[in-house]
């Protein structure tokens, strides 16, 4: 009886860090029908660290990326001057959902890339994720930033 007790001791402690988990800045979660992912990223927060974006980077791991978040939803375009990488560029609303999808966005190109409607949060990922993992429609942001009565309940 008394394992019993300590094995439910140690499930509980490891569910309050994992759900702790889905609460740090520096990843965020994407689900959807195809499943779910994980990606390590760099904040871009302000207007400096958004205007630099990943500019000037020459590689980012598989699973990394840049989230830009914006203070309220809005329009934006972005485009890729001074930028290295191929990248799939994933438009978010404020509640989290996936609004526009531009992949393989071609370095150095200055084509405006812009979100169809008020968007609040923006993922840069390596180019080619999105098909490989099925990104759709369906797909939802995780983050510690978005707006408290749409974080998941871990993050509560």
């Amino acid at each position: 009886m008394m394992r019993l007790i300590w094995i439910s001791a140690i499930s509980v402690v490891a569910s309050v860090e994992l759900a702790l988990a889905d609460c740090a800045k520096d990843h965020v979660h994407l689900s959807g029908g195809w499943g779910t992912a994980q990606f390590a990223v760099k904040l871009a927060d302000d207007d400096a660290e958004r205007a630099q974006g990943l500019m000037y980077i020459d590689s980012i791991g598989q699973f990394s990326g840049m989230l830009f978040i914006y203070d309220a939803p809005q329009k934006v375009a972005f485009w890729m001057k001074n930028t290295l990488i191929y990248l799939d560029i994933l438009y978010f609303t404020a509640q989290g959902k996936l609004l526009d999808l531009h992949e393989n966005a071609i370095p150095g190109d200055l084509t405006p890339l812009r979100s169809s409607g008020p968007v609040q949060y923006v993922l840069e990922i390596n180019a080619g994720l999105a098909k490989t993992l099925k990104l759709g429609p369906d797909t939802v942001l995780i983050h510690a930033s978005l707006a408290q009565d749409e974080k998941t309940l871990t993050c509560k």
